[in-house]
């Protein structure tokens, strides 16, 4: 059980926080024909948008409402009004999502109301789906902005029925923002495989897994549609993946009744072997045989890794979904997670197999991880990495230094057994191994000279 501490510093230095409205706004660019907007000013948005382009490689979709100094003193009603009217007729999105930032949560905008007054005078917007979330960047952290977008489109979008017959072959899933789109595909293959259609809250893999569309468009490129959103009540069962969506999975089965399974992490033998073992349960169908293999390759990777992990001293610093799921797998490998920083509150935290984690920045995270062997957080931990002289091995969010983010893959079977090799790798580039100038002429404990290669006779060296 770890102990939770916060870091009580005057002001944060290299942060490994991201703000509760960039949350929101990935969350909204996984639904199809979606205009994120942030409501603040210019800046707010540039900085999201700037992050999300190095990371992804691509274009994003991404508007303000370009709030000024006068507009939020008095109020950003016409600010609101006239970003949703532009914005209907420039992109003609099917769902515009907002998030608030922390200079109109500061002012105390009602975002609720105003948005009733702008249907009200716009009757032309009734089949626009119009999503305000509540972000204040001044609390929480990306999770958090995250996870509250996901479950106000299910407050938005899913009836308040529950129906009267169920699809059986229909799973929702909520993917948390810990998941790249390369995890998303993996869990629908996965989940395919059983015979079973899932329908993924929100779909990354749709909309930034890097596709080249035919036409351009001003919107989301793919994702999950409000249609297919406003259908999962129907759905037989939903799948919460990270403790961030567990209370949009509480949201959908308050609304539609659909009974949930949260599944903490998927990195890992044992979570997957419940992953699986609830799919063939629910789907009534025997493990298929490419899993049975895929089991089997991963065992034998841990086999094959365990002498590389094995004491390895980890410095960790990541979202706390995140963080746990890669924590505990390096755990079960047999490393120590020396150093463990996060970003906000998370149930999750106390039980890392850690004497400590620290809700900080990267600055903690640094002077904690002296010693290591290896650091393990997004791309802006290269400065620390590089003070201290040991291997950044990057994930998370931003990752702008290298390309193919998106389709990074940490889950299932497949996932894990690529994730052993990638940083058991990394362990064995650390390995010096030895070379004629380095070990001749080396010393024995009495002080004598040991032999070198240059004593050996020939006639006896075979």
């Amino acid at each position: 059980m770890a102990r939770v501490t916060v870091s009580k510093k005057a002001c944060t230095v290299n942060p490994l926080k991201m703000s509760q409205p960039i949350g929101g706004a990935l969350a909204f660019m996984g639904v199809s024909g979606c205009m994120p907007v942030l409501h603040g000013s210019q800046g707010c948005t540039s900085f999201g948008l700037v992050l999300f382009v190095r990371h992804f490689k691509e274009a994003i979709p991404l508007q303000t409402t370009a709030m000024n100094e006068v507009a939020t003193v008095l109020g950003g009603l016409e600010n609101i009004e006239q970003a949703i009217l532009n914005i209907v007729k420039r992109a003609k999105p099917s769902v515009i999502g907002i998030c608030s930032t922390g200079v109109t949560e500061t002012k105390g905008d009602d975002v609720d109301g105003y948005l009733q007054l702008v249907r009200k005078r716009h009757p032309e917007l009734d089949d626009l789906g119009i999503v305000y979330v509540s972000t204040p960047d001044f609390k929480d952290a990306f999770q958090d902005g995250f996870g509250k977008t996901v479950k106000k489109l299910i407050q938005t979008f899913v009836p308040e029925e529950i129906p009267t017959r169920r699809a059986p072959q229909r799973v929702n899933v909520l993917a948390g923002c810990h998941l790249t789109p390369g995890d998303i595909d993996e869990l629908r293959d996965i989940i395919e495989s059983f015979g079973l259609e899932p329908t993924f809250l929100p779909d990354l893999s749709g909309s930034l897994d890097g596709h080249i569309p035919e036409d351009f468009t001003p919107t989301t490129l793919g994702g999950v549609t409000k249609e297919d959103i406003a259908a999962m009540g129907g759905a037989a069962w939903t799948i919460a993946i990270g403790e961030q969506m567990h209370d949009a999975a509480i949201a959908l089965e308050t609304r539609a009744g659909v009974p949930f399974q949260l599944f903490e992490r998927l990195t890992g033998l044992g979570p997957n072997d419940e992953f699986i073992s609830f799919l063939s349960r629910i789907s009534g169908r025997p493990v298929p045989l490419k899993y049975r293999r895929l089991r089997g390759q991963l065992v034998d990777a841990m086999l094959d890794g365990h002498f590389h992990f094995g004491g390895k001293k980890i410095a960790l610093g990541a979202e706390p979904d995140l963080l746990f799921a890669i924590g505990q797998w390096l755990t079960e490998m047999g490393a120590e997670v020396s150093a463990a920083v996060t970003t906000t509150h998370s149930p999750l935290l106390e039980k890392l197999m850690t004497e400590e984690v620290v809700i900080g920045d990267l600055e903690d995270l640094e002077n904690r991880a002296a010693g290591c062997d290896l650091l393990i957080t997004h791309s802006h931990g290269r400065q620390a990495a590089e003070r201290l002289g040991i291997q950044l091995y990057r994930m998370g969010l931003p990752m702008f230094d290298r390309i193919g983010a998106a389709h990074e893959t940490s889950v299932g079977y497949r996932g894990t057994r690529d994730l052993i090799f990638k940083i058991g790798n990394i362990f064995i580039d650390q390995i010096h191994e030895p070379t004629p100038d380095t070990w001749r002429g080396e010393h024995a404990e009495d002080g004598t000279t040991l032999a070198t290669a240059s004593d050996i006779p020939l006639s006896s060296a075979h």
